[in-house]
């Protein structure tokens, strides 16, 4: 697998590390990953290889406030002035960008968690520019929002049995839990402003049936996720989802729940297994 790490201009100018891996033939279709809160894209690598061994050129994009380039500016864990805006924006840029260097080839974006919420309110504006979408780890966002569900990270592990970590809640393998902590680029907090800026802007939005008609009919979406994922609050703020997507009237609606996953279900105990649904799905809608 190749990997190349290079910028993306976002709308006002501002430059979205981005990273890309591909093999050596013309892909079959175009994966963009839309990472979550307090991570980046290059945890996805397993992912990306899984991907481009079944024939798809993949890409991985930080958000602001996250990655390498955010650490060595000082400026992890703030979106900026335009809040949460501005990152969905920058997807926008990102798909633009990876139609120009694959056109007419299939789009599909890949969003776990935090990204998943923006892919929701992205969806709002930018379904044209996708040919379908993957929400991983996800959410109604507002039954999650902090101030009215009391969620916080520090209480994320009150299902797991015996925590080693503070971040047992990602996954049931040990080893995911350690490198999270381990890396300089996961794990920091998000300023209040740049937390509740994407609540603010998605609550309303994503929680009105008649807003999500908005978004293509015939888009393919694919939704998983753990039963123990304090995130969607062990299925509670996740079916709620699925029922206004249906109401909406989403013609080609797929869910997978994983029995005992957490919340990285790319990173969990059976991640083969998760992986290999995903790719199956992915041969599906870019047929």
């Amino acid at each position: 697998m190749n990997e190349q790490h290079f910028a993306i201009r976002a709308d006002d100018g501002h430059e979205i590390e981005t990273f890309a891996w591909s093999g050596d033939a013309k892909p079959r279709a175009v994966v963009q990953i839309v990472h979550g809160m307090a991570e980046h894209a290059r945890r996805y690598r397993h992912v990306a290889q899984a991907l481009v061994d079944a024939g798809y050129a993949v890409y991985g994009s930080e958000h602001r406030g996250h990655g390498e380039w955010a650490q060595a500016q000082g400026s992890l864990g703030d979106f900026g002035p335009r809040g949460f805006a501005a990152a969905i924006a920058d997807m926008a840029s990102v798909s633009r960008e990876l139609r120009a260097r694959h056109p007419g080839q299939p789009l599909v974006m890949l969003a776990h968690s935090m990204g998943s919420f923006a892919a929701q309110i992205y969806l709002l504006e930018h379904s044209a520019l996708v040919d379908a979408v993957a929400l991983s780890g996800t959410a109604a966002l507002d039954l999650l929002d902090p101030r009215i569900s009391g969620w916080t990270v520090e209480g994320a592990n009150a299902a797991v049995p015996q925590p080693q970590t503070p971040a047992d809640w990602l996954s049931r393998d040990p080893a995911v839990p350690a490198a999270y902590i381990a890396d300089p680029l996961c794990g920091f907090a998000l300023t209040e402003a740049s937390l509740f800026s994407v609540f603010d802007l998605g609550n309303k939005a994503t929680a009105d049936v008649a807003q999500l008609r908005r978004i293509r009919a015939e888009l393919p979406l694919y939704l998983f996720t753990g039963d123990q994922d304090p995130v969607n609050g062990y299925l509670a703020w996740y079916e709620p989802l699925l029922a206004r997507l249906r109401e909406a009237g989403m013609r080609d609606l797929s869910s997978h729940v994983y029995g005992g996953a957490r919340h990285e279900v790319l990173n969990e105990t059976n991640r083969a297994e998760v992986i290999a649904q995903l790719r199956a799905w992915l041969d599906r809608v870019t047929a």
